[in-house]
């Protein structure tokens, strides 16, 4: 069947060859239209209990999608005039970006800031700055004034610093523009923070911190666009690696080509559906990339060895064709699937990524399985290339004879699965420990240093408030915010909570209530406590300040602020397990504590679903590696020695990130996913060459010796060369980048190790164990060439 394949292709090799030509040039077209896109809601779990909560009320709820913008003085505090005329253009100006829900601003200039003053006609809400203070008329007891309204209606802390060193300005963000309709550009909404906030008011005296989604996937964006350097780097690297290998630029060439031209396919493909380029998937094009290198190498190996035997490009590029679609077919099917199985995690940010790869590595079928070759047939050699090349093969023979010999011992094969049984148990042992999400506080997208994470600190350290908020939705009968047993049972949650390890602090409506309460009081700190009276409840609601965020207008929705002081998933983890300890060990009958909402309830839904998805994902890649092994092999021993190096290699990788503390994120799980595809690769490639050989009449010893001679050096060569170009990703400004080319590096070379030793190990120590029939070793499997 495959020879029938062969003299079809390369029959009508012109005619395929300009076939695909046209299409490359089509999906040029098409690749260039493609941009960076992203959202709030394509980072959401869909399905999940917690978004399921946010999504029903994210209308009335607070702090999902917030900005969070601090102006501080650099020298002094904020108590003079010339502060509180800049914090008054700055919230002006904030006021008026796109994408901001300008009702939700929040500053001490905004009138949704008040003070409750207790007089002889009652209880009165007054702006914390009165409507009538203008900025450059201000005096020292207007100044003084605000700072006793300040302190007085509990805004230290929440919009003033604890040590008066900055004032806030808050704000939601909307999904779309309420003026055009149209969804809010977050890129642009980003490049406004800096140009039109940070560059204006950030100088010599005042000093501006900036958070939230906007910002940060903003400046994620920024950080992607250096990635395309490195991929740059890294592609240099790997044209120089392939010229040195193969001693022509012809073949680096090609290999190069068809492994860009699958790159130009998958842009011009998510085009066509409609689908942007997540700046957290700007890494997928060269994982693909990198795939097509891995398989080229195969092909070059092919190539060279039989033209340095005295063939011609013809014969050379049908012998490699013919020799490695079956356990290219294999491998790229293993590696599609790991990749699509990344769409089982309902989060379409990962979804996207998915399909990305997963077109990606489809379009690696057509050009390194069939291009490559059909290029390599119209490239002429000359026998000085025949004899450089065949030096150069020499040299690598040598090195791959004594490591065969090495591995082909049965003492040195029992001996080094001894040591991998070792190894394996403590990686199983160890991986026990790693983490699901960030381990750093920040955003884990970014490095410690980064600006965005460096005014996250900052703000941090000197508010109580900020962006980690962890909301719970409790939903309660009509009428709760005026009836005491409930609102009693709800502060003892709050002070629970209060309490909790990594909780900053807790905003709620007892909470609120219960401080609101001192001045109705004659500010008698005893006081500090909820009303029983109905009538005092409902007086001291009517003029507390912020009340929309903790109850809604018919009070069956009191949302429960949770601050957290840092997006460790530690520290959400704690705090989500606080709540469902809670609710468990308390009930009342018509309060219902509803996980969760706020971006951290929204990064734990995002953890939960990751932990949740990477068992399924890892069976399902492993299941079709068996049933491929099964199917084309049919042999047992085939199984085992296949998968058990890849279960090893990934167990190993586990071990590795607890040891670099690299959290299990969404883009650590795809390079575990690909690493799997690219230990297949390597599996593949050598287990065929020992497979055919057996057919050979040769032992289990002689087989793995031939085999390493044939596939042994373009597996390490590949192995060396993937790694040392994604190892200078470790230098990258993007954190997650950073991890991902340390995991990488680990998990290119690891693979390559296991798959040259303990796979051939494996084989050996079978074969003794249970030694093949004269019938099992006549028995070449489907694609044995």
């Amino acid at each position: 069947m495959i020879r029938r394949l062969e003299d079809f292709i390369f029959g009508a090799r012109r005619l395929i060859l300009i076939l695909l030509a046209v299409i490359t040039v089509f999906a040029l077209y098409f690749a260039a239209h493609l941009r960076l896109s992203t959202g709030f809601d394509k980072a959401l779990p869909m399905g999940h209990e917690y978004i399921d909560t946010f999504q029903k009320y994210r209308d009335q709820l607070f702090g999902s999608n917030s900005l969070i913008v601090v102006l501080e003085p650099r020298t002094g505090t904020i108590w003079n005039r010339d502060f509180f005329k800049t914090y008054k253009n700055l919230t002006d100006d904030i006021f008026y970006l796109p994408g901001v829900a300008r009702e939700s601003v929040t500053s001490l200039w905004t009138p949704n800031v008040h003070y409750i003053e207790i007089t002889e006609d009652g209880a009165t809400a007054q702006d914390v700055i009165p409507n009538g203070v203008q900025p450059d008329a201000m005096t020292p007891e207007d100044i003084d004034a605000i700072k006793i309204k300040a302190i007085g209606g509990g805004f230290v802390g929440r919009v003033v610093a604890n040590d008066f060193t900055g004032a806030m300005v808050w704000a939601d963000m909307q999904d779309f523009d309420p003026s055009t309709g149209k969804k809010v550009d977050l890129f642009d909404v980003a490049d406004k923070l800096e140009k039109q906030i940070r560059h204006k008011y950030e100088n010599d005296k005042y000093s501006v911190r900036i958070i939230g989604f906007a910002k940060a996937i903003g400046d994620v964006a920024d950080g992607a666009r250096s990635v395309f350097i490195f991929f740059a780097i890294a592609f240099l690297l790997t044209a120089l690696s392939l010229y040195l290998y193969s001693r022509s630029w012809m073949l680096t060439g090609a290999t190069l080509l068809a492994s860009l031209t699958s790159v130009v396919w998958q842009f011009a493909a998510l085009d066509l559906l409609g689908y942007g380029l997540d700046p957290l998937a700007i890494l997928v094009p060269f994982l693909v990339f990198a795939i097509g290198v891995s398989h080229g190498v195969q092909q070059i190996n092919r190539v060279t060895a039989a033209i340095s035997a005295g063939a011609s490009s013809e014969h050379a590029a049908r012998a490699s064709f013919v020799a490695l679609l079956g356990p290219g077919s294999m491998a790229l099917t293993t590696t599609f699937i790991g990749f699509a199985t990344l769409y089982l995690i309902p989060i379409e940010m990962i979804r996207e990524l998915a399909i990305a790869a997963a077109i990606g590595v489809a379009f690696k079928m057509v050009t390194n399985l069939v291009m490559l070759p059909l290029l390599v047939t119209y490239m002429r050699f000359d026998e000085g290339f025949a004899h450089r090349a065949a030096a150069a093969r020499r040299v690598r023979l040598d090195v791959m004879h004594k490591l065969g010999d090495f591995v082909s011992s049965p003492r040195n094969s029992v001996i080094i699965l001894c040591i991998a049984a070792v190894l394996f148990t403590l990686s199983i042992y160890a991986s026990r420990n790693r983490h699901v999400g960030a381990l750093y506080a920040g955003v884990p997208e970014l490095r410690e240093d980064s600006r965005y994470n460096i005014d996250s600190r900052d703000i941090a350290s000197k508010f109580s408030l900020g962006l980690n908020i962890l909301t719970v939705a409790v939903e309660t009968p009509a009428d709760a915010c005026v009836d005491y047993d409930t609102l009693n049972f709800l502060n003892k949650f709050s002070w629970y909570m209060q309490n909790v390890p990594g909780v900053n602090l807790v905003v709620s409506l007892p909470y609120s209530i219960s401080a609101i309460n001192v001045p109705f009081n004659e500010g008698n700190l005893r006081w500090h406590t909820i009303p029983k009276v109905r009538e005092a409840l409902a007086q001291e609601e009517a003029v507390l300040p912020g009340s929309a965020a903790v109850m809604n207008k018919d009070c069956t929705l009191l949302p429960h602020l949770i601050f957290l002081k840092d997006a460790r998933a530690t520290t959400i983890a704690t705090a989500v397990a606080a709540v469902k300890t809670y609710r468990s060990e308390h009930r009342m009958k018509g309060v219902n504590l509803r996980l969760a909402a706020g971006n951290m309830g929204v990064q734990a839904a995002v953890n939960e679903e990751v932990s949740r998805s990477e068992l399924p994902m890892m069976l399902w890649v492993y299941a079709v590696v068996i049933a491929l092994v099964a199917i084309v092999y049919r042999d047992l021993r085939a199984i085992i020695a296949c998968c058990l190096p890849l279960t090893f290699a990934t167990f190993l990788g586990y071990w590795f990130m607890d040891m670099l503390q690299i959290g299990l994120t969404v883009a650590t799980l795809s390079v575990m996913v690909l690493a799997v595809g690219i230990g297949v690769d390597y599996a593949f490639y050598i287990y065929n060459r020992i497979q055919y050989h057996f057919t050979s009449e040769r032992d289990a010893t002689e087989s793995v010796k031939h085999a390493m001679l044939e596939t042994g050096m373009a597996t390490f060569f590949t192995a060396v060369t993937l790694a040392i170009g994604v190892s200078t990703w470790a230098f990258s400004p993007l954190k997650f980048q950073a991890d991902m080319g340390l995991l990488l590096t680990f998990m290119f070379l690891i693979n390559m190790v296991v798959a040259v030793t303990v796979l051939p190990a494996i084989v050996v120590v079978l074969d003794l164990l249970l030694p093949r029939t004269w019938s099992e070793k006549r028995h070449k499997g489907v694609m044995a060439h």
